[in-house]
């Protein structure tokens, strides 16, 4: 098994929480992931709470989005040092996709620059 494959086989509802953790360790809130978590997956906030309580992977969880926002694919920059833009598409560019959005958050950058217009 791959990386990649273990990655997407975690559980959404352990994933989130150390994305809210990683945001307000550096000053930003947990209504900043939720706003970053919607705008690219199209999920509510409710329907994203029920999923924390659900076994959903992260795999299920993006295949299953209601609408995957398509200015996400405007995302540039790095995460673990690859390319989010030259990754090859599919459920992993998606994950990495929400990696740099909250690695973005968490650094403080304006809205406009992490969110492309």
């Amino acid at each position: 098994m791959q990386a990649s494959d273990k990655v997407l086989l975690m559980n959404f509802g352990d994933i989130y929480p150390l994305y809210v953790k990683k945001v307000e360790r550096k000053g930003q809130t947990a209504a900043d992931v939720m706003q970053v978590v919607t705008w690219l997956t199209g999920y509510s906030a409710l329907e994203i709470q029920t999923l924390q309580q659900r076994e959903c992977s992260l795999a299920d969880f993006f295949n299953q989005a209601p609408a995957l926002n398509p200015k996400r694919k405007l995302l540039r920059g790095r995460i673990c040092e690859i390319k989010v833009e030259a990754m090859a598409p599919g459920t992993m560019q998606e994950v990495r996709y929400l990696d740099k959005l909250v690695d973005d958050v968490a650094k403080g950058k304006a809205w406009a620059k992490i969110l492309p217009a």
